[in-house]
């Protein structure tokens, strides 16, 4: 290993070095979707590196890798532009236990999940200190603040984005960069087994359903649940036998959600189906999904779901974001289609009666129905990389440079 000490990049190797006894990887996520990219990351850098240790800031799918947590991955998990702002001190002090932490222990290289405010100041601390920083999931650079390309060049060895439309902007700035696609759409098969989900989750497999999904934050909750069963409500004035299914993403959201719940009338609240989880299989048994933009859209569009994509968020967070966001589209389907694949209702757009209208033919076996499913069906092929092994391989070329 000593020769790797004349190499050009003589700092970044020195790490290689000093933990060549006990190889190390420092990840921090902060969302969900982080959460199955880190843990389907760190079982292909174990293939790589079957002595690795791997800690810093992950949620229960990289623990269960071994991933050790210095923090509970919800105290990252904040949106908006203003929400931040109440959190500040303690997301500081977080970051920089964090960044020394690291530069203590000197993993192999550090990788920031997605969370760009956060994990862009570690990136930038790790390169400084001659450790190897690795950056996955673009930030939304191809759509809004574009000079943030300059300090991502700063603070980052190798981009690592999940779709090809993200390559350019890097490729155009000279920062090494590849895409490694989705492991959704590597998990996914493209037949989907919609019996089976209703027969799993104990429901009748006649009948129509249409899956909510307001999202895993409260404010999310807050903002998006009862539009959503508003609408379902409406729905069901001219087809009440339409069902409702509805996943808890934490426990923490019960007592919330049930709140929302009982403001329904009884023949409606029985129609709702509560589940704790499960977002995957609900989507499956269901005909339709109305959800809040994000990955899910992603998930949905993997498993061949029609959907409405509704997003809504703070009112002043919202009137700087929309002033700064030079992109027509938010979700992932629409993105990757570069066309309106699907409707997307934003801010006041969400309103119950837009819902219902964009929603209620989907419930529909249609030709334009049809249509989506097989563009959702192409976009998934292309999205299949192998995203995990793929990244893993990028990350081993970096550091054997």
């Amino acid at each position: 290993m000593l020769p790797l000490l004349r190499h050009p990049h003589a700092v970044l190797f020195a790490s290689v070095v000093n933990t060549m006894h006990e190889p190390s990887f420092a990840i921090v996520a902060g969302e969900a979707s982080g959460d199955i990219l880190g843990a389907d990351l760190i079982r292909a850098l174990k293939k790589r590196y079957p002595d690795a240790q791997f800690y810093g800031v992950g949620g229960q799918k990289m623990i269960a890798e071994g991933f050790e947590s210095f923090y509970p991955m919800e105290r990252l998990s904040v949106m908006g532009l203003v929400e931040p702002l109440k959190r500040l001190p303690e997301l500081l002090a977080m970051r920089a236990d964090l960044k020394q932490r690291f530069i203590k222990n000197r993993p192999l290289a550090f990788i920031g999940i997605d969370s760009p405010d956060f994990v862009m100041n570690i990136e930038a601390a790790m390169k400084d200190n001659g450790i190897a920083s690795i950056h996955y999931v673009s930030p939304s650079v191809w759509a809004w603040r574009k000079n943030r390309i300059h300090k991502i060049k700063r603070s980052v060895d190798l981009m690592l984005t999940l779709f090809p439309f993200e390559l350019p902007i890097y490729e155009e700035n000279a920062v090494p960069a590849v895409c490694v696609g989705h492991p959704l759409a590597d998990q996914i098969g493209f037949e989907q087994d919609q019996r089976a989900a209703r027969t799993g989750l104990n429901l009748p497999i006649e009948g129509r359903y249409v899956a909510l999904m307001p999202g895993s934050r409260r404010s999310e909750i807050e903002a998006l649940l009862p539009r959503f069963l508003e609408a379902f409500s409406t729905l069901r004035t001219t087809d009440s036998t339409l069902q409702a299914l509805l996943p808890v993403a934490a426990d923490y959201l019960q007592s919330m959600i049930d709140e929302k719940l009982s403001l329904l009338a009884t023949d409606d609240r029985n129609a709702v189906h509560v589940f704790q989880g499960a977002s995957h299989e609900i989507m499956v048994a269901s005909d339709a999904v109305l959800l809040s933009s994000g990955t899910a859209t992603l998930e949905a569009m993997l498993l061949n779901r029609p959907m409405v994509v509704v997003y809504r968020m703070g009112g002043l967070s919202y009137a700087i974001l929309s002033r700064l966001v030079k992109t027509p589209f938010i979700s992932l389907p629409n993105l990757l289609a570069q066309r309106a694949l699907v409707p997307e209702l934003i801010q006041d757009a969400a309103s119950k009666d837009n819902i219902v209208s964009h929603l209620n033919p989907l419930l529909e076996q249609g030709a334009a129905r049809q249509d989506t499913l097989q563009t959702f069906a192409e976009l998934h092929q292309m999205l299949r990389k192998g995203a995990g092994e793929t990244a893993a391989a990028a990350i081993q070329s970096l550091l054997e440079q």
